[in-house]
């Protein structure tokens, strides 16, 4: 990796970005922690300096993970998050304190750990072996730039499943599973239990496992983790839960039973009983972290803690007339809880869909969990070059919608331009939306579309 801390400005930071997005991708898992753990070691191990809460599951990672962080910040913690992937700028991944990493330094960070990255990609070179991924380099900047801060606590997401992820070189002192589902059963296999086998990895002993409500074979696996490892553990529905939900203008009110404590009138500025769920789990966690499960966190924190809450592109609204939402679901499980959410918490009248997907997803049950909810489907592409092409996802649609309500567009921008333009024609009372769905790619590029008009 180039030595670009000479290079200040957006023209260094650009010339960064290209080169890092030029790495082996992300979604081209070549499962091994040999090349990070090298990478670590010599930078010194920077993943072992503070505590860590590491976060795994199929869908509710990066929303759990925010919550986590923002309590803790609400407790007075200096914090780390790093997340994945990102919207529109790679720095998202990277939080210190609730705020993005600035572009100096990333870049500062980045040009400390480019001498070791060059170092190991020069060793696979020579042996034959694969170089440095981007996943791998972004992972290390991260852990790299917590320990520089320093943070008091780094909460960590899981980029996919566990055991391999570059992320698990960390040892965590709370390790928390959200639901498993399937999803990139390309790398993790086709079963739940296989993907629960992948995701149990993060269970190390030391820790204290935090673990959402699961199907039963997942929750088989996890169970018998827990046990080979000998840690303590707390499952939703026994040592934690929701206990009461009330949807609310901008979000939800909750009461939560804690593994300590029960916590009235808590406002979560976000859309969808997952959330909730997502808040039982990011609060058990918490007071894991905090006293090992024993104490019960202070309420007023614990409220301004999840007030603070945000989730881009989580039943993100973006526009206003009509209203314009961006969600990141990417499989049928976040399809369905994303149909769930739309209504509750939206009083549509009709509802326009625009959907970009990716070539590897279930796509057919992707389609058929947001059926119910929308009224016209606009199917478009994003500029992943894993995208399904907008000829082959329109017959799909056309199977589960009919002919009569999709409609097909080759960008994503003119695909949400159509989808905005069917609300309008379609609204007399100020009750006709968009959702813009199917990928975190396209919930990514639509944002900035929509972030860029408004500008």
């Amino acid at each position: 990796m180039a030595d670009v801390t000479d290079a200040p400005g957006p023209d260094g930071y650009a010339a960064l970005q290209a080169e890092l997005l030029g790495r082996w991708p992300e979604n081209a898992i070549d499962p091994s922690l040999s090349r990070i753990s090298a990478i670590m070691d010599l930078l010194g191990a920077p993943q072992l300096a503070y505590p860590v809460i590491h976060v795994t599951g199929t869908n509710g990672k990066s929303s759990t993970a925010r919550m986590i962080a923002s309590l803790l910040r609400a407790l007075g913690l200096r914090t780390g998050l790093y997340t994945s992937p990102h919207l529109v700028d790679m720095r998202e991944r990277i939080e210190i304190d609730g705020e993005p990493i600035s572009a100096h330094h990333f870049m500062e960070v980045a040009g400390d750990v480019a001498p070791f990255i060059a170092t190991v990609d020069a060793r696979a070179a020579e042996e034959g072996g694969t170089p440095v991924t981007f996943f791998e380099t972004m992972t290390a900047i991260a852990y790299a730039a917590f320990a520089d801060a320093p943070v008091d606590v780094a909460v960590i997401e899981v980029g996919v499943g566990g055991t391999w992820d570059a992320t698990s070189v960390c040892q965590p002192q709370v390790a928390v599973v959200t639901r498993v589902a399937m999803d990139h059963a390309d790398i993790l296999g086709d079963r739940i239990d296989l993907i629960a086998t992948e995701k149990s990895g993060i269970i190390k002993p030391g820790c204290f496992a935090v673990i959402a409500e699961q199907d039963p074979e997942a929750a088989d696996v996890l169970q018998a983790r827990i046990d080979d490892v000998g840690v303590p553990a707390a499952w939703e529905g026994r040592a934690f839960a929701v206990v009461e939900r009330t949807v609310a203008v901008g979000g939800q009110v909750l009461t939560l039973q804690g593994l300590a404590g029960t916590y009235d009138d808590v406002f979560v500025p976000l859309f969808g009983a997952h959330q909730s769920r997502n808040a039982a789990v990011a609060l058990a966690a918490t007071e894991a972290f905090v006293g090992g499960g024993a104490l019960a966190l202070d309420a007023d924190s614990v409220r301004e803690g999840f007030a603070d809450v945000t989730s881009p592109g989580r039943l993100e609204v973006v526009r206003r007339g009509p209203t314009v939402i961006i969600d990141a679901a990417h499989n049928p499980a976040g399809a369905a809880a994303l149909a769930d959410a739309l209504s509750e918490s939206f009083a549509f009248t009709h509802l326009v869909g625009v959907v970009a997907v990716l070539a590897d997803k279930d796509v057919t049950g992707i389609l058929r969990a947001l059926e119910p909810v929308i009224d016209e489907l606009v199917v478009t592409e994003n500029d992943s070059p894993r995208r399904m092409g907008v000829d082959a996802l329109a017959a799909l649609a056309t199977e589960v919608f009919g002919e009569d309500r999709v409609t097909a567009c080759r960008r994503l921008e003119e695909g949400l331009d159509v989808g905005i333009r069917l609300a309008e024609e379609a609204d007399t009372y100020a009750a006709s939306g968009v959702i813009v769905t199917g990928s975190v790619v396209t919930a990514g590029q639509a944002r900035a579309m929509v972030l860029r008009e408004r500008a």
